[in-house]
């Protein structure tokens, strides 16, 4: 009979919260801190979780119902609960990396959002039978764009996501974390002191046989025959970013008529914070839209994404589904986030702290955190199903919403 030691750590976490405490022991603190992020002061990203705060429930003390329902329908996909896998960019937290959180949602029946700076390539992603959205930002030049949405549709993606919300906003007050270009000896002896503190992320990775790898393999150029050449490097995919000149309006129908062409799937535009916004990216046959503020990445002082929810909802989601990506860490946040117009919500910082802490597991874990805290609020609540959700049902205080971009006679709510 083999006895357990009752003193060791549980890998199930109870929140959100255990799971990012659990993922600061375990990361090396640049790695710990290039998840944190933020912008600037950090307005933003603060703002992101505080707004959830002010919003408030009035639950019932009988009569709720018996049987409740988080399935749902979102850009044609079939979800059991209404929260999506955000894209992020190279997902070192675990060696897993990216194919770890799709196997996560394929197992949790939700969709796979991939980052072209991701460390995993769409094959290996879309390999899972995880429905994966590709998510591209503006880099490069038109064909080369398209090489990439043919890629991705090649590979299986069932959506394509346009991030768009990027002004690189830095100078993060708090520091900012060092990030190698590559992982090399040289670079191993000189960040030494830093990951030898953290032997468990080291044995992760010493197990799986690959150091992190900080490449793009997502952005490989493609030869003429059809072959991929050797993958960027992070900030050589970054340097292309920020060289390629911004997109314009005739360039996002230009986007997403190309991959109509190419896919005919769903394509999303992220990264939308005002009206006037949501009803162009409408006109230009956006079939989505992800209301957000690139998890308080961005131009900090950007209102919290979930502020900006209903104007936009009200505005233009009788034409479009439109989600909301920032801030959520309860399942409580996706229930008011829905009760005010989203059809779903993305998360990025939640389940990347879900991998660092056990990885597929711990992305698991975290979607079934969230799914516990809709059933709990569904049924204080005292609906059966997310779909009958209304801003009825969540307590809204004078001045809440931010109706960025509209006419004062749009404000929608008190």
């Amino acid at each position: 009979m083999k006895l357990e030691n009752p003193w060791k750590q549980n890998p199930w976490f109870e929140s959100v919260a255990v799971a990012q405490r659990r993922a600061r022991k375990r990361l090396p603190a640049p790695v710990y801190g290039a998840l944190v992020a933020g912008s600037e002061r950090g307005q933003t990203i603060d703002d992101n979780e505080a707004a959830f705060r002010e919003l408030g429930f009035a639950p019932h003390v009988a009569g709720q119902q018996a049987e409740r329902s988080m399935a749902t329908t979102v850009l044609d996909q079939e979800i059991s609960l209404p929260v999506l896998i955000s894209p992020t960019g190279v997902q070192a937290v675990h060696p897993g990396g990216e194919v770890a959180v799709a196997r996560a949602a394929a197992t949790r029946g939700t969709i796979m959002g991939l980052s072209n700076f991701a460390s995993k390539s769409v094959e290996e992603v879309t390999a899972t039978g995880a429905a994966t959205f590709f998510q591209m930002y503006w880099t490069g030049d038109r064909d080369v764009v398209v090489q990439r949405m043919q890629r991705a549709h090649a590979a299986g993606a069932v959506g394509l996501i346009a991030t768009l919300d990027w002004s690189f906003s830095m100078g993060r007050d708090w520091g900012s974390p060092e990030i190698p270009e590559k992982v090399d000896l040289k670079t191993m002896v000189r960040m030494a002191p830093k990951v030898v503190t953290k032997p468990r992320w080291l044995y992760e990775f010493g197990r799986s046989g690959q150091l992190p790898d900080l490449t793009a393999p997502n952005l490989a150029p493609q030869g003429a025959d059809g072959k991929l050449g050797s993958a960027p490097t992070f900030f050589m995919a970054y340097y292309e970013w920020m060289t390629t000149p911004p997109p314009s309006w005739e360039d996002v129908a230009w986007m997403r008529e190309q991959w109509a062409q190419i896919s005919g799937t769903p394509f999303v535009l992220k990264g939308v914070c005002r009206v006037d916004d949501a009803l162009r990216a409408r006109d230009a046959g956006v079939s989505g839209l992800s209301v957000s503020n690139h998890g308080g990445n961005n131009l900090d002082g950007t209102p919290a994404a979930i502020r900006m929810v209903k104007p936009i909802a009200d505005a233009v989601g009788h034409d479009l589904d439109v989600v909301m990506d920032g801030g959520i860490r309860r399942g409580s946040d996706v229930v008011k986030a829905v009760a005010l117009g989203a059809r779903a919500v993305m998360i990025g910082r939640a389940y990347l702290w879900g991998l660092a802490a056990n990885g597929q597991a711990g992305v698991e874990n975290v979607l079934d955190v969230l799914r516990g805290g809709i059933d709990s609020a569904l049924m204080g609540l005292g609906v059966s199903s997310v779909d009958e959700l209304t801003p009825d049902h969540v307590l809204v205080p004078a001045g809440f919403h931010r109706a960025l971009g509209a006419d004062a006679t749009e404000v929608a709510g008190p």
